[in-house]
C-alpha cells in the first residue's frame, strides 16, 4: 500500500489516481475525481472550455498577508505497455508497487508523470497540517499530447503572481526555463502489389527490449531509436535479400523514444537461412554498440500464415520508403553553449505507422532557441521533399526563457539550502514545460518548476525515488510556508 509511505497525504492520493484511467484525450474520469475532491473538502472549483481546473482555497490562519501562488500540473498520463503486458489504459487501473527505494508499475507506465506533482497539489488543499497563503492549484488538460490546456489558458482566470509547476523530473533541480518544441508529421502515399509467386514465407521482424523514455529529457543518454534501427537492418544488412516489405509501425507517441518496431516481409523459403543468419549477426552488433545502454536488446523473427499478408508494397516504393527512413534525423542536434550540459536542440522520431494507404513518420522538434527548432523544420521539409511526401507542421511553441532575478528562485534555493545543507542545482529542461506558454497571458508570472525524481518517464521502466517525494514535499511545504518573503 502507497499510503504506509511518507508524506501519507501525497501517497494516498497518487495511489487514488493510479485506480482511474486518464490517458491524454481520456481525462473525463481523473477530471470528476478532481471535482468531488473539491467538493469533498469544500474548496472553490471551476473548469473551462478545454478541460482546465482551477481549485481556490484560502490562506490557513495567520498566513493571509502572503502573496497567493499557483500550484500547477496536468491530469493526463502517457499511456506505454510492454508488449505482452494485457493492459487497457481506458478501463484498468495502473498497478503500483513499492520495490526498494522505488516505485513502480506493473508492466506500463507509472504517472508519476504528473501524478505525484498532481498528488502533491491537492495534498496541500487538503492536509491541516500545511500553513500556506492563499492557494490556487491549477490543474491543465492533455498537456502529453500537445500541451492543450495550456494552449487554451484564458486570460485573468488566476490571480497569483507566483506558480510553481510540479512537472520536473530530479529532485534537487530547481528549473527556471525549457525547451520549445514543434510537431512535424511527413506522410507518402503507397502503392501495393501482389506478392511474388516465389514468396512462400511470411515473417514478422521485432525489435524489442529498448529502454525508450522521454523524448526531451532522455535524448542525450544515447538509448536506441528501434525505428531507426529496424530500418537501419532493412537498409542495409538485408539489401542483398530480394524480401518484400508489407508493413511496419514503430513507437506510439511522438514524445516518447521508441522502444519497439515491427515489419512485415515476405521471402522465398531459400532465403531465410541467410536472413536469419544476419538478423542474428544484427543483435550482436547491437548488443556491441549499447551494450552500456541498451542490455535488453533484442531482434528476432516469427512466422506468419500466409493468409495474414495480403499484400506487399511495390519495390520501387519500398526502396524509397527504406532510404527515407533511414536517412530521417534524429537525436541531439546540438549542445547549449550557454549552459553546461543542457541539450539546445533535438528531434525526435516517434512513431511510424502504415495505415489508410500511406505511411506516416512523426517527429517531435525541441530547442531553447526558437530560430534553430525552425531550422531542423526546414531540414524535415527537404527530406520529406525528396521523395514527394507530404508534411503537416503544427503545435508549435516557444520555450520559457530564464530568469535568474526570480524571487520564486531564490525563496526555493535559500529554502532547499536550510533544509538540506546543500545547494539546489538551477537548471533548464530539454522538455516542454507549460510554463512558456503561461506567459502569453500572465507575461509578468514568476514561476519555476520542482519535482521529484522520476526515472524514465513516458516508458514501462517508468519508477519515483520514495525518498525524492519526501525531499520534494519537504521543499514544497517550506516555500508555501514562507511565502512572505515574496512580497
Amino acid at each position: 500500500m502507497l499510503s504506509s509511505l511518507t508524506p501519507k497525504s501525497l501517497w494516498t492520493i497518487f495511489e487514488q489516481i493510479c485506480q482511474i484511467p486518464h490517458p491524454s484525450h481520456h481525462e473525463e474520469m481523473i477530471s470528476k475525481y478532481i471535482v468531488d475532491f473539491a467538493a469533498k473538502h469544500q474548496i472553490d472549483c471551476q473548469l473551462d472550455k478545454v478541460g482546465n481546473i482551477l481549485l481556490r482555497k484560502a490562506a490557513t490562519a495567520g498566513m493571509e498577508h502572503c502573496p497567493s501562488i499557483v500550484l500547477q500540473a496536468h491530469m493526463d498520463m502517457v499511456p506505454q505497455k510492454n508488449e505482452e503486458t494485457q493492459h487497457d489504459f481506458l478501463i484498468d487501473p495502473i498497478k503500483p508497487y513499492i520495490d526498494g527505494e522505488w516505485v513502480k508499475a506493473q508492466g506500463t507506465t507509472l504517472g508519476a508523470d504528473n501524478g505525484i506533482g498532481l498528488a502533491s497539489a491537492l495534498a496541500v488543499l487538503s492536509d491541516p497540517a500545511v500553513e500556506h497563503g492563499p492557494i490556487e492549484v491549477l490543474v491543465t488538460a492533455s498537456e502529453e499530447t500537445g500541451m492543450v490546456g495550456a494552449f487554451g489558458l484564458q486570460p485573468n482566470w488566476l490571480n497569483s503572481r507566483f506558480l510553481i509547476n510540479t512537472d520536473s523530473e530530479e529532485e534537487g533541480e530547481i528549473f527556471t526555463g525549457c525547451a520549445g518544441g514543434i510537431d512535424f508529421k511527413s506522410t507518402f502515399a503507397i502503392t501495393y502489389a501482389i506478392i511474388p509467386d516465389v514468396h512462400d514465407t511470411f515473417l514478422r521482424l521485432s525489435l524489442k527490449g529498448l529502454k525508450g523514455g522521454h523524448s526531451g529529457c532522455d535524448i542525450h543518454l544515447g538509448r536506441g531509436n528501434a525505428i531507426k534501427l529496424l530500418i537501419r537492418f532493412l537498409a542495409q544488412y538485408a539489401q542483398d535479400i530480394p524480401f518484400r516489405l508489407a508493413d511496419f509501425r514503430g513507437g506510439s507517441l511522438r514524445n516518447a523514444i521508441p522502444r519497439e518496431a515491427f515489419a512485415e516481409i515476405t521471402l522465398n523459403q531459400k532465403d531465410l537461412p541467410r536472413l536469419a543468419a544476419l538478423i542474428g549477426e544484427f543483435q550482436q552488433i547491437l548488443q556491441h554498440e549499447f551494450k552500456h545502454v541498451e542490455p535488453n536488446v533484442t531482434f528476432s523473427y516469427t512466422h506468419l500464415e500466409k493468409d495474414n499478408v495480403k499484400r506487399v508494397i511495390t519495390a520501387e516504393q519500398q526502396q524509397k520508403i527504406l532510404n527515407w527512413l533511414n536517412s530521417a534525423p534524429n537525436g541531439v542536434v546540438r549542445m547549449s553553449n550557454e549552459i553546461k550540459g543542457i541539450v539546445e536542440t533535438s528531434l525526435n522520431l516517434g512513431i511510424v505507422e502504415i495505415k489508410d494507404n500511406q505511411i506516416a513518420a512523426y517527429f517531435l522538434i525541441r530547442s531553447q532557441v526558437d530560430s534553430a527548432k525552425d531550422a531542423v523544420a526546414s531540414t524535415l521539409i527537404s527530406h520529406s521533399e525528396l521523395i514527394n511526401a507530404n508534411y503537416e507542421i503544427n503545435g508549435g511553441y516557444s520555450g520559457w526563457t530564464p530568469n535568474l532575478d526570480s524571487k520564486l528562485l531564490k525563496l526555493a534555493e535559500s529554502n532547499y539550502h536550510n533544509i538540506f545543507a546543500k545547494k539546489a542545482k538551477i537548471m533548464v529542461i530539454h522538455a516542454g514545460l507549460e510554463c512558456g506558454l503561461f506567459t502569453k497571458h500572465y507575461p509578468q508570472m514568476d514561476m519555476i518548476s520542482i519535482g521529484p525524481t522520476i526515472v524514465s518517464p513516458h516508458s514501462p521502466d517508468e519508477r519515483v525515488n520514495i525518498e525524492s517525494v519526501t525531499k520534494y514535499w519537504q521543499l514544497l511545504v517550506s516555500i508555501l510556508r514562507s511565502a512572505d518573503n515574496l512580497k
